[in-house]
């Protein structure tokens, strides 16, 4: 049994623990509240860019002459992988839902036989994924040391990739972060951006056909949106990894201080029992000593 001492020491550790947690919990408060009106505000521009895509992608993807980013290579077989995960840990399990969601994509990718290659964003993620597939690397994103995530960040990420699916390095690229919906309730998404992907609109085989005429024509203005459109699904899932990675620390910071005041409370009750049998001892010590005289 630990001594009075050590039970006291240990308190106080747990004390300074709990502090610590409680001013962590308040910090990423803060700093939820930023991110998330950001991560809001950049939801309606993806939304319309994507409708504008979808609206010349669908009267572009049958001609010859169609962007490589929307027709892409003609091929399924290399597989870009872009993990994009935080700096930083004590978050809860943020960081390890993406990569638990990008694992099952790589071993369902393998498994069909197809060529697998790994860009991380974020220290976090490349290290959860360095043990199993650190072969599969071909390069990766530094993000640390940043007080808030930009559009310029975006755009470098954004350069990379471009720069290796014209060099074609791949066929086929993948973002994996989390989507943010509430404090307690992120959710992991893997959502393609080249070749890009062009989602019907519900009702759209029994409307009327809608017919546009461009200046320059659609193929003319993809080519110029196309790159604009992956910089901007990147920037959107940055902002919206930030949103979830602070409203995971929020909770599991809350969490931790909840718990350090419980083991407070168990530790206070085991000291108080140990110091009243140190007393009760001490005490039986003296009576006995006293009637054997």
């Amino acid at each position: 049994m630990p001594s009075l001492k050590d039970l006291k020491n240990r308190i106080e550790s747990v004390k300074s623990t709990r502090k610590i947690t409680k001013a962590m919990q308040m910090v990423a408060a803060a700093k939820l509240r930023r991110a998330q009106e950001a991560a809001e505000a950049a939801r309606p521009y993806a939304e319309s860019m994507g409708a504008v895509l979808g609206n010349l992608a669908r009267a572009a993807r049958d001609s010859e002459s169609a962007p490589k980013l929307l027709k892409g290579t003609g091929s399924d077989q290399t597989h870009l992988l872009v993990v994009m995960t935080a700096e930083r840990g004590l978050c809860g399990g943020f960081n390890s839902s993406i990569v638990r969601l990008a694992k099952t994509r790589i071993e369902d990718l393998k498994a069909a036989g197809k060529t697998v290659k790994i860009l991380t964003v974020g220290r976090k993620g490349r290290e959860q994924l360095k043990r199993e597939y650190g072969d599969l690397f071909i390069g990766h994103v530094d993000l640390s040391g940043l007080k808030n995530v930009g559009y310029g960040n975006a755009e470098t990420i954004a350069r990379e990739v471009l720069g290796r699916f014209d060099a074609g390095e791949f066929d086929v690229a993948t973002i994996f972060f989390n989507r943010f919906k509430s404090v307690i309730s992120q959710i992991p998404t893997a959502r393609q951006i080249i070749p890009a992907v062009v989602e019907e609109e519900e009702g759209a085989a029994e409307a009327a056909p809608r017919f546009y005429e461009y200046e320059p024509d659609e193929e003319e203005i993809l080519a110029r949106l196309l790159p604009q459109a992956v910089t901007s699904q990147i920037f959107s899932a940055l902002l919206e990894n930030a949103a979830s990675e602070q409203g995971a620390r929020m909770s599991a910071m809350d969490s931790a201080t909840r718990n350090a005041g419980e083991m407070i409370d168990k530790l206070t009750i085991l000291y108080n029992r140990s110091r009243q049998a140190a007393i009760t001892k001490e005490l039986i010590e003296i009576i006995s000593g006293a009637e054997a005289l």
